[in-house]
């Protein structure tokens, strides 16, 4: 029987790779009803995503390029989502 390793999705831009890469590692979460990014202000789950981008740099950035998008992406994403009211 062939085995086959799972291939992991397509990424065509960086921020897109950083998003699935935060989300994996659980370091961010969608608004269930607008579908916004939302941090979850995890410390362990930012590291364990940090960790991920040093081992597993897309093609085109270092290691150390690849932990400061994340970084990047971070420092953009919220809390809260701009669509909801507030409580």
């Amino acid at each position: 029987m062939l085995m086959t390793k799972e291939r992991r999705p397509a990424i065509r831009t960086l921020r897109g790779w950083a998003l699935s890469v935060l989300h994996g590692a659980g370091a961010i979460h969608e608004c269930e009803e607008h579908g916004w990014a939302k941090d979850r202000a995890d410390p362990h789950a930012r590291e364990h995503a940090l960790d991920i981008a040093r081992q597993e740099p897309p093609d085109s950035l270092s290691p150390d390029q690849a932990v400061a998008e994340l970084r990047g992406m971070l420092d953009s994403i919220g809390d809260t989502c701009p669509e909801c009211p507030p409580d």
